[in-house]
């Protein structure tokens, strides 16, 4: 058996709510994700417990306690000063709308709790010596950084279709390869994606595209046809396919989402359609929105330092980005040389707003914001200086 000497605090904290399960004649176990990222040496966010321990057997041996899941058998014990969930030991049936479970079983038997999770690397457990319980050959499939179902992957996906998308997403974010059965009945059950909630299925894509092997992932995405059940994509995989051939490092989310939009060519007209589709926020959708406006130009023109200005720094970097990514010759350097060689880069910055001007004798209405922004493209052109005495010289010369 496998043992772990050393466990991180975020374990070693929790110990003494897992003793205090045991003392009372329950077992209990660290499992799931945060026991395949000790593994992994990878950061761990958060620890689940499964317990043998019915919620209200939880309840009566913690005083503080929150009915997180009740349902489904999850108590949050609060012990200092610190959450942790404690789920029952449980199985499920009856997934008519192919995610959660129409019926919960507690049962008191670790394989059985074990046997329901999706991949043999999140069906580990560990008691408080750090003794890991492998009963699904997922310390080997660790090994051999492969990704595969527990048990019958038909079963797994048929049960929750969102798995499918988790299969891809582990496949970016820890770099693994997908089991030969568990990647065929993908391809079996990718119809059933649709029947998942949009914004489950973006949380995982934007996961899987933002991973370090995220090209890898989307091979497998589109080869399963499980690009057909998101949004948008059914019949663009011929427009996707250059997708895994593109180079580039790990990208942020709206760097992804524009060279997506770009290689499916959206009209810019478009753009926020397609993001509401896949349920983004509003904020996300005009950095997008920015993003390829100014990828457009680039391959147009160069840019006037006004529109440079009105780009901004963070739009003009996330734009050189795709623009690498897809391979459009651009002089990234001299871009980046004029946009930090401008005079002012960002309206705050100039010393002078519309109640200057009223005091100054504009009068209110339309007049007013088209003289506000003529003197901050003088400004940023460089015809005028950004101070109110030269402003006002100005104003003088005008009226």
């Amino acid at each position: 058996m496998k043992k772990i000497n050393d466990l991180p605090q975020i374990f070693v904290a929790a110990i003494p709510v897992l003793e205090k399960l045991e003392e009372a004649g329950f077992e209990a176990y660290f499992v799931g994700g945060s026991i395949r990222d000790l593994l992994l040496k990878r950061h761990i966010h958060d620890i689940d417990i499964a317990s043998s321990a019915y919620p209200e057997e939880v309840k009566r041996l913690f005083p503080k306690t929150i009915d997180t899941g009740i349902k489904h058998g999850t108590v949050t014990v609060l012990y200092n000063g610190s959450s942790y969930e404690i789920t029952t030991f449980r199985t499920e049936s009856g997934y008519q709308d192919f995610r959660r479970p129409d019926h919960v079983t507690f049962v008191r038997s670790l394989k059985e709790d074990l046997k329901r999770r999706d991949f043999t690397i999140n069906a580990l457990a560990m008691n408080t010596k750090g003794e890991i319980v492998d009963l699904f050959n997922g310390l080997d499939d660790l090994h051999h950084h492969l990704i595969k179902a527990v048990g019958d992957p038909l079963e797994r996906f048929h049960e929750d279709a969102l798995r499918m998308m988790r299969a891809v997403r582990f496949m970016s974010q820890l770099q693994f390869d997908l089991e030969e059965q568990t990647e065929e009945a993908i391809r079996q059950l990718h119809y059933l994606l649709p029947k998942i909630s949009v914004e489950r299925i973006r949380d995982e894509f934007v996961k899987m595209g933002t991973g370090p092997n995220s090209r890898k992932a989307f091979a497998v995405f589109l080869d399963t046809e499980l690009s057909e059940g998101a949004p948008d994509f059914a019949g663009k995989k011929d427009l996707l396919a250059i997708y895994p051939s593109l180079k580039f490092d790990p990208i942020l989310e709206s760097s992804l989402w524009a060279v997506i939009i770009i290689l499916l060519k959206i009209a810019n007209n478009e753009i926020g359609q397609f993001m509401r589709d896949w349920k983004n926020s509003n904020a996300m959708t005009s950095k997008v929105e920015k993003i390829v406006d100014l990828f457009d130009l680039l391959s147009e023109r160069a840019p006037t330092d006004y529109e440079l200005f009105e780009a901004g720094k963070e739009t003009l970097l996330n734009t050189i980005d795709v623009a690498q990514i897809l391979g459009q010759p651009i002089n990234s350097e001299a871009l980046v040389d004029r946009y930090m060689a401008l005079p002012i880069k960002s309206s705050s910055e100039l010393v002078i707003d519309g109640r200057f001007l009223i005091a100054a004798g504009v009068n209110p209405g339309p007049k007013l914001g088209e003289l506000l922004t003529d003197i901050k493209k003088k400004v940023i052109a460089g015809e005028l200086e950004n101070s109110r005495e030269a402003i006002t010289a100005f104003l003088g010369n005008e009226f």
